[in-house]
């Protein structure tokens, strides 16, 4: 059975009370916005209450807002199966010793998640249990998904440019 988003962020407001900053239905999907260090207990609550069921982690990564404060925002997406319907949740975390609690212990396979976000944007949790590099090589310094990091790319060729940039290369021969 589909619940309507305005009838399921009704029960969520209900059920958080004071964990709960703000909470919006934005195209058809109930969005909430907690505090940082209350994002493994709302998850927690949202599973665990029978009338809510949000059983699942199905989406989990940062926006960075650089140079603004607080930099940045941690993006949950939950479902419920019984409702059949997705909560997105907002969390806003400081600068650049950005850190949280883990999500694992209440959703298993936020450890995947967890890493990749550690690894694109540098933000620490605390209790993941396999902090190592997910996407980048081991030794790679920096975090690519930040606005701050420095761009250094070659120029890509195509038919439009290619003499241009043969022209720059020192072994290019005319």
């Amino acid at each position: 059975m589909t619940t309507s988003a305005e009838t399921l962020q009704q029960k969520i407001v209900d059920s958080l009370g004071a964990d709960l900053r703000a909470s919006e239905v934005f195209r058809g999907q109930a969005w909430i916005e907690v505090a940082s260090d209350a994002v493994t207990g709302v998850c927690r609550r949202l599973r665990d209450s029978a009338d809510l069921a949000f059983t699942r982690l199905a989406a989990l990564t940062a926006v960075d807002h650089w140079p603004a404060e607080p930099r940045f925002e941690m993006v949950y997406q939950l479902y419920s199966f019984p409702h059949q319907a997705f909560l997105g949740i907002r969390a806003f975390v400081a600068g650049e010793t950005a850190a949280l609690d883990s999500l694992e212990p209440v959703y298993p396979n936020a450890v995947w998640h967890e890493r990749e976000v550690l690894d694109m944007f540098g933000i620490r949790f605390h209790g993941l249990s396999d902090p190592r590099r997910i996407l980048m090589p081991t030794d790679w310094v920096g975090h690519p998904l930040r606005k701050d990091y420095p761009l250094g790319y070659e120029e890509v060729q195509f038919s439009f440019n290619a003499r241009e940039i043969d022209r720059r290369k020192p072994y290019a021969a005319e």
